[in-house]
Protein backbone atom coordinates (compact mmCIF):
# COMPACT_ATOMS: atom_id res chain seq x y z
CA UNK A 1 0.00 0.00 0.00
CA UNK A 2 2.89 2.18 1.25
CA UNK A 3 4.66 1.60 -2.52
CA UNK A 4 1.23 2.23 -4.26
CA UNK A 5 1.10 5.82 -2.62
CA UNK A 6 4.21 6.87 -3.11
CA UNK A 7 3.91 5.99 -7.14
CA UNK A 8 0.49 7.53 -6.72
CA UNK A 9 2.33 10.21 -5.54
CA UNK A 10 5.00 10.53 -8.25
CA UNK A 11 2.36 10.40 -11.09
CA UNK A 12 0.25 13.22 -9.18
CA UNK A 13 3.88 15.33 -9.41
CA UNK A 14 4.08 14.48 -12.79
CA UNK A 15 1.05 15.95 -13.81
CA UNK A 16 -0.12 12.13 -14.62
CA UNK A 17 -3.43 12.60 -13.67
CA UNK A 18 -5.32 9.73 -15.85
CA UNK A 19 -2.69 7.02 -15.18
CA UNK A 20 -3.01 7.59 -11.44
CA UNK A 21 -6.63 7.35 -11.79
CA UNK A 22 -6.14 4.53 -14.28
CA UNK A 23 -2.96 2.45 -12.59
CA UNK A 24 -5.13 -0.38 -10.28
CA UNK A 25 -8.03 -1.16 -12.91
CA UNK A 26 -4.52 -1.62 -15.62
CA UNK A 27 -2.72 -3.78 -13.85
CA UNK A 28 -5.43 -6.04 -13.09
CA UNK A 29 -6.25 -6.21 -16.55
CA UNK A 30 -2.30 -6.80 -17.64
CA UNK A 31 -2.00 -9.27 -14.63
CA UNK A 32 -4.68 -11.33 -16.33
CA UNK A 33 -3.72 -10.88 -19.79
CA UNK A 34 -0.08 -11.67 -18.68
CA UNK A 35 0.70 -8.08 -20.44
CA UNK A 36 4.64 -7.70 -20.54
CA UNK A 37 6.23 -4.74 -18.67
CA UNK A 38 6.49 -2.58 -21.89
CA UNK A 39 2.41 -3.40 -22.69
CA UNK A 40 1.40 -2.41 -19.26
CA UNK A 41 3.08 1.12 -19.91
CA UNK A 42 2.13 1.41 -22.99
CA UNK A 43 -1.87 1.12 -22.17
CA UNK A 44 -1.37 3.75 -19.02
CA UNK A 45 0.31 6.23 -21.36
CA UNK A 46 -2.17 6.05 -24.07
CA UNK A 47 -4.93 6.35 -21.90
CA UNK A 48 -3.21 9.63 -20.70
CA UNK A 49 -2.61 10.79 -24.40
CA UNK A 50 -6.40 10.53 -25.09
CA UNK A 51 -7.90 11.92 -21.88
CA UNK A 52 -5.35 15.37 -22.53
CA UNK A 53 -6.15 15.48 -25.52
CA UNK A 54 -9.81 15.85 -24.59
CA UNK A 55 -8.75 18.29 -22.30
CA UNK A 56 -7.26 20.84 -24.63
CA UNK A 57 -10.03 20.26 -27.08
CA UNK A 58 -12.44 21.19 -24.30
CA UNK A 59 -9.52 24.47 -23.92
CA UNK A 60 -9.82 25.53 -27.34
CA UNK A 61 -13.73 25.35 -27.74
CA UNK A 62 -14.08 27.41 -24.57
CA UNK A 63 -11.67 29.96 -25.41
CA UNK A 64 -12.61 29.68 -29.08
CA UNK A 65 -16.57 31.43 -27.97
CA UNK A 66 -17.53 30.21 -31.09
CA UNK A 67 -21.67 30.32 -31.44
CA UNK A 68 -23.40 27.36 -29.59
CA UNK A 69 -24.95 25.09 -32.03
CA UNK A 70 -23.72 26.70 -35.38
CA UNK A 71 -21.62 23.62 -36.15
CA UNK A 72 -21.00 21.87 -39.38
CA UNK A 73 -23.29 19.44 -38.78
CA UNK A 74 -26.39 21.39 -37.79
CA UNK A 75 -25.30 23.30 -41.71
CA UNK A 76 -27.98 22.45 -44.16
CA UNK A 77 -25.76 22.27 -47.07
CA UNK A 78 -29.39 22.82 -49.27
CA UNK A 79 -28.96 26.40 -48.75
CA UNK A 80 -25.32 26.54 -49.77
CA UNK A 81 -24.29 27.49 -53.64
CA UNK A 82 -22.58 24.72 -55.30
CA UNK A 83 -19.15 26.93 -55.06
CA UNK A 84 -19.71 27.28 -50.99
CA UNK A 85 -20.58 23.63 -50.82
CA UNK A 86 -16.87 23.40 -52.07
CA UNK A 87 -15.34 25.91 -50.16
CA UNK A 88 -16.72 24.64 -46.98
CA UNK A 89 -15.12 21.15 -47.48
CA UNK A 90 -12.35 22.70 -48.64
CA UNK A 91 -11.59 25.64 -46.02
CA UNK A 92 -12.48 22.76 -42.87
CA UNK A 93 -9.42 20.94 -43.70
CA UNK A 94 -7.55 23.89 -42.57
CA UNK A 95 -4.82 24.79 -45.15
CA UNK A 96 -5.61 27.93 -46.15
CA UNK A 97 -4.56 28.50 -42.34
CA UNK A 98 -0.99 27.56 -43.22
CA UNK A 99 -0.98 30.01 -45.99
CA UNK A 100 -2.54 33.05 -44.17
CA UNK A 101 -5.12 33.40 -46.07
CA UNK A 102 -8.40 35.28 -45.52
CA UNK A 103 -12.04 33.87 -46.16
CA UNK A 104 -14.70 36.58 -46.60
CA UNK A 105 -18.08 35.95 -46.68
CA UNK A 106 -20.32 38.56 -48.28
CA UNK A 107 -24.12 38.99 -48.06
CA UNK A 108 -27.21 40.56 -46.69
CA UNK A 109 -28.53 39.71 -43.06
CA UNK A 110 -29.84 35.98 -42.59
CA UNK A 111 -28.11 34.11 -45.21
CA UNK A 112 -26.24 31.72 -43.40
CA UNK A 113 -22.55 34.24 -43.24
CA UNK A 114 -22.04 33.53 -39.73
CA UNK A 115 -23.14 29.97 -39.06
CA UNK A 116 -21.08 29.05 -42.01
CA UNK A 117 -17.70 30.63 -40.79
CA UNK A 118 -18.34 29.09 -37.17
CA UNK A 119 -18.75 25.59 -38.72
CA UNK A 120 -15.60 26.18 -40.27
CA UNK A 121 -14.63 27.16 -36.95
CA UNK A 122 -15.59 24.17 -35.19
CA UNK A 123 -13.86 22.27 -37.40
CA UNK A 124 -10.49 23.91 -37.42
CA UNK A 125 -10.84 22.60 -33.42
CA UNK A 126 -11.99 19.50 -33.55
CA UNK A 127 -10.48 17.87 -36.79
CA UNK A 128 -6.82 19.79 -35.90
CA UNK A 129 -6.96 21.25 -32.34
CA UNK A 130 -6.08 24.91 -33.78
CA UNK A 131 -6.61 28.02 -32.01
CA UNK A 132 -9.78 29.57 -33.08
CA UNK A 133 -11.25 32.92 -32.06
CA UNK A 134 -14.83 34.31 -32.57
CA UNK A 135 -15.90 37.64 -31.97
CA UNK A 136 -18.67 40.35 -33.49
CA UNK A 137 -16.40 43.31 -35.18
CA UNK A 138 -17.73 45.94 -32.33
CA UNK A 139 -16.56 43.95 -29.89
CA UNK A 140 -13.03 43.37 -31.39
CA UNK A 141 -12.84 46.99 -32.07
CA UNK A 142 -13.90 47.96 -28.14
CA UNK A 143 -11.37 45.90 -27.00
CA UNK A 144 -8.44 47.31 -29.71
CA UNK A 145 -9.62 51.14 -28.61
CA UNK A 146 -9.66 50.03 -24.86
CA UNK A 147 -6.00 48.61 -25.32
CA UNK A 148 -4.54 51.64 -27.26
CA UNK A 149 -6.40 54.07 -24.37
CA UNK A 150 -3.94 52.37 -21.76
CA UNK A 151 -0.79 52.01 -24.00
CA UNK A 152 -1.33 48.08 -24.18
CA UNK A 153 -2.15 48.19 -27.80
CA UNK A 154 1.44 46.15 -29.24
CA UNK A 155 0.39 43.55 -26.13
CA UNK A 156 -3.00 42.91 -27.73
CA UNK A 157 -2.05 42.62 -30.66
CA UNK A 158 0.35 39.78 -29.83
CA UNK A 159 -2.25 38.06 -27.85
CA UNK A 160 -4.18 37.75 -31.07
CA UNK A 161 -1.76 36.65 -32.80
CA UNK A 162 -1.44 33.40 -30.98
CA UNK A 163 -4.83 32.82 -32.41
CA UNK A 164 -4.08 30.62 -36.02
CA UNK A 165 -7.70 32.20 -36.75
CA UNK A 166 -9.72 34.92 -35.99
CA UNK A 167 -13.99 35.25 -36.90
CA UNK A 168 -14.98 38.91 -37.28
CA UNK A 169 -18.72 38.83 -37.48
CA UNK A 170 -20.57 41.64 -38.89
CA UNK A 171 -18.03 43.52 -40.00
CA UNK A 172 -20.05 47.09 -40.87
CA UNK A 173 -23.05 46.13 -39.16
CA UNK A 174 -22.93 48.44 -36.56
CA UNK A 175 -20.77 52.00 -37.72
CA UNK A 176 -18.24 52.94 -35.77
CA UNK A 177 -15.81 56.12 -35.28
CA UNK A 178 -13.00 57.09 -37.04
CA UNK A 179 -10.61 55.96 -34.44
CA UNK A 180 -11.95 53.07 -33.64
CA UNK A 181 -11.91 52.20 -37.56
CA UNK A 182 -7.91 53.44 -36.91
CA UNK A 183 -7.33 50.53 -34.75
CA UNK A 184 -8.95 47.96 -36.70
CA UNK A 185 -7.13 48.83 -39.59
CA UNK A 186 -3.46 48.83 -37.45
CA UNK A 187 -4.90 45.00 -36.23
CA UNK A 188 -5.57 44.17 -40.07
CA UNK A 189 -1.78 45.44 -41.21
CA UNK A 190 -0.65 43.67 -38.49
CA UNK A 191 -2.37 39.73 -39.21
CA UNK A 192 -1.47 40.50 -42.90
CA UNK A 193 0.52 37.60 -44.20
CA UNK A 194 1.02 36.42 -41.08
CA UNK A 195 -2.32 34.81 -39.93
CA UNK A 196 -6.30 34.05 -41.21
CA UNK A 197 -8.57 36.47 -40.70
CA UNK A 198 -12.50 35.04 -41.35
CA UNK A 199 -15.01 37.82 -42.36
CA UNK A 200 -18.42 37.64 -42.38
CA UNK A 201 -19.86 41.87 -43.85
CA UNK A 202 -23.30 43.06 -45.37
CA UNK A 203 -21.50 45.71 -46.84
CA UNK A 204 -19.31 45.03 -50.12
CA UNK A 205 -15.98 46.71 -51.29
CA UNK A 206 -17.34 49.39 -52.88
CA UNK A 207 -19.16 50.39 -49.73
CA UNK A 208 -16.57 49.73 -47.12
CA UNK A 209 -16.24 53.43 -47.29
CA UNK A 210 -19.02 53.78 -44.88
CA UNK A 211 -16.71 51.09 -42.23
CA UNK A 212 -13.06 53.28 -42.24
CA UNK A 213 -14.60 56.58 -43.44
CA UNK A 214 -11.97 57.53 -45.68
CA UNK A 215 -11.35 55.92 -49.48
CA UNK A 216 -7.66 55.71 -49.10
CA UNK A 217 -7.76 53.52 -45.79
CA UNK A 218 -10.88 51.52 -47.23
CA UNK A 219 -8.70 50.67 -50.38
CA UNK A 220 -5.45 50.01 -47.91
CA UNK A 221 -7.50 47.31 -45.81
CA UNK A 222 -9.00 45.44 -48.54
CA UNK A 223 -6.22 45.44 -50.47
CA UNK A 224 -4.64 43.44 -47.60
CA UNK A 225 -7.94 41.21 -46.70
CA UNK A 226 -8.41 40.83 -50.69
CA UNK A 227 -4.33 39.98 -51.45
CA UNK A 228 -4.45 36.91 -50.48
CA UNK A 229 -8.32 35.72 -49.67
CA UNK A 230 -11.41 32.96 -50.76
CA UNK A 231 -14.09 35.16 -51.45
CA UNK A 232 -17.92 33.71 -50.73
CA UNK A 233 -21.05 35.32 -51.73
CA UNK A 234 -24.30 34.60 -49.77
CA UNK A 235 -27.46 35.13 -52.01
CA UNK A 236 -30.84 33.71 -51.94
CA UNK A 237 -33.49 34.59 -49.32
CA UNK A 238 -33.06 35.19 -45.52
CA UNK A 239 -32.80 31.71 -43.78
CA UNK A 240 -34.27 33.51 -40.81
CA UNK A 241 -37.18 34.66 -42.51
CA UNK A 242 -37.87 31.18 -43.79
CA UNK A 243 -37.72 29.35 -40.15
CA UNK A 244 -40.08 32.13 -39.66
CA UNK A 245 -42.26 30.86 -41.74
CA UNK A 246 -41.91 27.21 -41.39
CA UNK A 247 -43.39 27.75 -37.85
CA UNK A 248 -46.14 29.95 -38.59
Amino acid sequence: MAEKDAVGLLLGQFGLTTVRRQLEEVEQKANQGGWTYRQYLRELLEAEAVARQQRRLQRLLKEARLPEGKTLAALDPSHLSAANRKQLNELCQGHFLDRAENVLAFGLPGRGKTHFLSAIGYELIQRQQRRVLFMPSFKLVQRLLEAKKQLKLEAMLKKLDAYEAIIIDDLGYVQQSREEMEVLFTFFAERYEQRSLLISSNLVFSQWEKIFHDPMTAMAAIDRLVHHSVILEFGGESQRTNKRKEKE
